[in-house]
């Protein structure tokens, strides 16, 4: 696949006045019955930042909390995704880890997707919204809500501890090809640590080349996947995959990603609001680009006929045609 500019589908308004859209979404949550369509155009066509002035004034003007008068007057699904819109990208995220791991079980998938996907700086922001929400600590909750291997590569991930210079060493990226060779298909069992070092610390430049290189010592002609998915079984191997995912195209993974939320007979709803409004500003574009390539169908016309109502029309108004 040829390389592609990363784009979002959401930018900032440019004849954006905080003051009307604040009276405009007052106006449509007053008295009896609720104005969606004034509340879906005004949120999905506004940056979070923007959104985030509008919550400010709202609050200024009216004496009252925007997101718990959307949460009285909206309901289901629809609301689940207005109240995403309204949150900043690291409070979104820090809000999605609470849920996954509060109450009985825990969502791993949802845990996967956010940690073993963010940059540096996005899991630092994660973290200390996650300690300013909810006066926790997010490492010590995954500690205590997950366990083994999968454990150890979501807490060093959370050391935010990458490197992230863009030079490579090919000699260096050969010597970590073999270290995971012998660490995996060389020997009986698997020495998850090693894979734990290179995967949670190298730079996505030098895994790259490391991916590139490692059939070439593979005896069973193994590329990366292959090798963890032989390896490897459960949460960590899911773990371990999802960040090849993204090394090789983050976008890519997040289209397949969603997907699979809305194939069979069973629907992710909270995996396809999470992508599609924490992707809105970064790479949905691209998403959507590469979803039509690799499914044959385009992203807007499959979310349309998997979901409806106003929940429908926001997320084909975020996404667009």
């Amino acid at each position: 696949m040829a390389y592609l500019v990363q784009q979002g589908t959401i930018r900032s308004a440019a004849c954006f006045s905080v003051d009307n859209d604040a009276e405009t979404l007052h106006i449509a949550m007053k008295g009896i019955g609720t104005d969606e369509e004034a509340i879906i155009d005004t949120l999905v066509n506004r940056s979070s930042d923007q959104r985030q002035e509008v919550v400010t004034k709202y609050k200024s003007m009216y004496g009252r909390d925007l997101t718990d008068d959307i949460k009285s007057k909206l309901s289901g699904h629809f609301k689940d995704v207005i109240e995403a819109l309204l949150r900043p990208k690291r409070r979104f995220d820090a809000i999605s880890l609470r849920k996954a791991m509060k109450g009985l079980g825990t969502d791993e998938e949802a845990l996967i997707e956010i940690i073993c996907t963010r940059t540096n700086d996005e899991i630092l922001n994660i973290k200390m919204e996650y300690n300013f929400e909810y006066e926790r600590d997010l490492e010590k909750d995954i500690v205590s809500e997950t366990s083994g291997h999968f454990k150890r590569l979501l807490v060093a991930l959370l050391q935010a501890d990458r490197d992230e210079c863009s030079a490579v060493s090919e000699a260096k990226a050969m010597a970590d090809a073999q270290t995971l060779y012998t660490a995996g298909e060389a020997q009986w069992g698997t020495d998850e640590s090693q894979f734990n070092v290179i995967f949670a610390t190298r730079s996505y430049a030098h895994l790259q080349k490391v991916f590139q290189l490692y059939p070439s010592v593979s005896k069973k002609n193994y590329d990366m996947r292959a090798a963890v998915m032989s390896e490897m079984s459960g949460d960590v191997r899911d773990g371990m995959l999802a960040i090849i995912g993204c090394v090789e195209s983050r976008p890519t993974y997040f289209a397949e990603k969603l997907y699979k939320s809305m194939k069979g007979l069973s629907r992710h709803h909270e995996t396809l609001i999470r992508i599609v409004v924490s992707r809105s500003e970064i790479d949905l574009a691209t998403i959507k680009q590469i979803f039509e390539e690799k499914y044959g169908k385009c992203l807007y016309d499959y979310i349309q006929t998997e979901t409806s109502g106003n929940y429908q029309a926001t997320l084909l108004a975020i996404i667009g045609p």
